[in-house]
């Protein structure tokens, strides 16, 4: 160690070498980014100015477009700058602070996705009590816990990061600072790090999803027992968006984690970190809106007022 220079900064080699690649990949993402922000927005504007929507559903509904806008925001700026750029390096302050609110923001969609599960569980389950268990308040704190987690996820995991010193080469064959990958250029022991990484996963992700999975159960063994065909597709019809929304965020995640052999584990994390990085952001708005049909309502009804 004392024979190699301490490195300040991380070249982030991102996806292609080839400047027409990149400019192209600029476009594209661009265009996705946009995307994201304007059919989030969207959905917030619409839930905010729609009186029939505040409702626990959409309340949740809500907080989830703006968790993905933040989410979507805390990597690909910085790619876009990369695609065009000249340098390609982020300080190694940066990168903490990017994987900070990366974890934060991840952490903070798994544990909504599991309240927002919840909800669905008890107005399908236990309709009678619906209004009464899922009331403001009892929102607002499940709410507040999602963002308590992920912020409690993001500092377990980035304040180890504190105490190491990374030497050797500083090129990330990735798109993003990729926590794994900065441990791998620390000259530093990281063996706490890593356990970490195993035990806040169980807490903060593999909990959280359990439950997840452990409501639709009992929702969709309520829903087979529905007689009626009709009341079967409605109930269906209630919880289906955000059943697919979930398979999507935790698909991708599952096989970014999983490592298929497939591909080789540079090529694997950067195709799955463009699934549930930039892609899952962009198309949550639009499930809800093709799947959710008082909100396809809402939507063509303010288009033909402006038509």
């Amino acid at each position: 160690m004392e024979n190699q220079t301490v490195i300040t900064e991380f070249i982030l080699l991102g996806l292609s070498n080839d400047p027409q690649v990149q400019l192209l990949f600029f476009f594209v993402f661009l265009i996705i980014y946009t995307a994201t922000l304007l059919g989030n927005s969207m959905i917030m504007l619409i839930i905010r100015t729609e009186p029939s929507f505040h409702t626990p559903m959409f309340f949740f509904l809500k907080n989830l477009a703006l968790v993905d806008i933040c989410y979507s925001s805390v990597t690909v700026p910085k790619m876009l700058e990369n695609f065009v750029g000249r340098s390609k390096s982020m300080p190694v302050v940066g990168c903490t602070v990017q994987i900070f609110f990366f974890i934060y923001f991840a952490c903070t969609e798994v544990s909504l996705l599991a309240a927002m599960s919840y909800d669905r569980y008890i107005a399908i389950c236990d309709p009678l009590h619906y209004s009464t268990i899922m009331n403001k308040q009892m929102c607002r704190q499940l709410m507040a816990g999602t963002f308590i987690m992920g912020f409690l996820d993001a500092m377990v995991n980035t304040a180890p990061l504190m105490n190491l010193t990374f030497c050797g080469h500083n090129r990330i064959n990735h798109f993003t600072c990729d926590l794994p990958a900065i441990l791998n250029l620390s000259c530093s022991e990281t063996f706490i790090n890593y356990i970490v990484i195993i035990v806040s996963g169980f807490f903060f992700g593999v909990i959280p999803c359990l439950l997840t999975l452990l409501s639709y159960v009992r929702i969709i063994s309520t829903i087979l027992k529905i007689h009626s065909t009709k009341g079967r597709s409605k109930a269906f019809s209630t919880c289906s968006s955000h059943l697919i929304v979930v398979c999507l965020f935790y698909f991708s995640t599952f096989f970014r984690h999983m490592k298929l052999s497939s591909l080789s584990p540079s090529d694997l994390d950067r195709v799955i970190s463009i699934q549930y990085l930039i892609l899952t952001p962009l198309l949550n708005p639009i499930i809800y809106c093709l799947k959710n049909n008082e909100i396809k309502a809402i939507i063509w009804r303010r288009l033909g007022k402006h038509g």
